[in-house]
């Protein structure tokens, strides 16, 4: 047995395993022998199935296995023995000849190894980065008491549709007829919008729901059919206007206040003026710290300077996903991959250098910060601890939320 190692650049390494029969023929032996006390054939009893009809029937079989389990362990142990650090996995080397899988034979393999690259970055208090302060403006605490009071409205009785209310209507084809549909004004497409912009109680018209509701998904909802029924359906109705929806946004009072913020949080203006101030400034840090996180991984990134096997990896990228996307779709993305990829290396130098690992409780704080964002964005600030707490729980269970929490608390 050969084991040749041809170094082509600081980060690329082919490496050849030629092998002679006598090297696999003990673990071929092995797997003839496994198969022929598992064999099951007629006339047989079971592991007295003669030798040589196991391996005209396994043959091939047991020779791939031992072949395959021989190379395996020979690039393991090049890789130990050798201290070296890989990206991926070996992948098989493009100057790789065909091979005649037959017993007895000499085979060649050859693979491709990528090197992580030596990261040797040093940083200190001469390393600066600005950190944003966003300032809270009367544009933008109006505009988020907007947002609140209409998040809290409600729908009321109106006289003539406006733009952004709603009819409830109708709508009748024959014998056919579908009762109490909610139709949104502003979403109505086409010269259809004109018979609903406008309309009051009992007022009657014809509309094409094809051309006036194009999204066959929300058209088969409000016609309460299956989405594939409306092919064989004829798309003129007839509308009978029961009554028109006004939305109300909330009034500012303390029945809203205790919505929004719990019972007695806030009791006057001025305390509701205070909250959407808190809110907006936790708001602005969070975007602060994005912003200087975004800033210090292309700081250091661009100070590292990172050098990785392209080549290698868009092969082992396309070999590893090629039922998922093909060479041309992975060229298109190689370039948002690489930024991450060698984020994660100078990230992971960072973390083994000063000692950081991610531990349990910054796990949960961490899903617990974004439960809390996800229920801000409901409305819900004053969310309740233990709450908070059981939701994080859930997310840390899902693996694949584990380990976007566990890279976004690396980050």
């Amino acid at each position: 047995m050969e084991v040749i190692k041809n170094q082509i650049d600081d980060l690329n390494i082919e490496l050849t395993i030629a092998l002679k029969a006598e090297d696999y023929a003990e673990q071929e032996k092995k797997r003839l022998s496994a198969y022929k006390r598992n064999a099951d054939f007629k006339g047989f009893r079971k592991g007295m199935v003669p030798a040589s009809l196991v391996k005209k029937v396994y043959g091939d079989q047991a020779l791939y296995e031992a072949i395959n389990g021989v190379v395996s362990e020979q690039l393991d142990k090049f890789i130990k023995d050798n201290n070296l650090h890989i990206l991926g996995e070996p992948i098989a080397s493009e100057s790789q000849k065909e091979q005649e899988w037959k017993d007895g034979n000499e085979f060649e393999f050859k693979f491709d190894l990528g090197l992580s690259p030596e990261i040797d970055l040093e940083v200190g208090k001469d390393d600066k980065l600005p950190y944003y302060q966003i300032e809270v403006t009367d544009k933008a605490k109006a505009a988020m008491k907007d947002s609140i009071l209409r998040q809290y409205g409600q729908l009321e009785e109106g006289e003539t549709a406006g733009e952004d209310d709603y009819l409830v209507v109708d709508f009748t084809q024959g014998e056919k007829s579908v009762e109490g549909v909610y139709v949104a004004v502003n979403k109505v497409e086409g010269d259809a919008k004109n018979s609903f912009l406008g309309a009051k109680a009992d007022d009657q018209f014809d509309v094409n729901v094809n051309e006036a509701f194009t999204n066959e998904t929300d058209r088969a909802s409000m016609l309460k059919m299956k989405k594939e029924e409306l092919a064989a359906l004829e798309p003129v109705w007839h509308v009978t206007v029961v009554n028109v929806k006004t939305f109300v946004p909330a009034a500012e009072n303390q029945e809203t206040y205790d919505k929004v913020f719990g019972k007695d949080v806030v009791k006057s203006a001025e305390e509701f003026d205070a909250k959407i101030t808190e809110r907006l400034q936790a708001n602005y840090k969070q975007e602060a710290d994005y912003r200087l996180s975004q800033d210090l991984r292309k700081y250091l990134v661009d100070k590292a300077n990172v050098n990785v096997p392209e080549t290698f990896l868009k092969r082992w990228l396309y070999e590893n996903n090629k039922e998922k996307f093909t060479k041309e779709e992975i060229e298109k993305e190689f370039d948002g991959f690489l930024g991450d990829f060698r984020w994660q290396l100078v990230r992971g130098s960072l973390m083994k250098k000063f000692g950081l690992k991610v531990e349990d409780k910054d796990m949960l704080e961490a899903a617990k910060a974004y439960a809390a964002y996800q229920y801000a964005m409901y409305g819900m600030g004053n969310v309740p601890e233990e709450l908070l707490t059981d939701a994080a729980a859930q997310m840390l269970k899902d693996e694949r939320q584990l380990r976007t929490i566990e890279e976004n608390v690396e980050n």
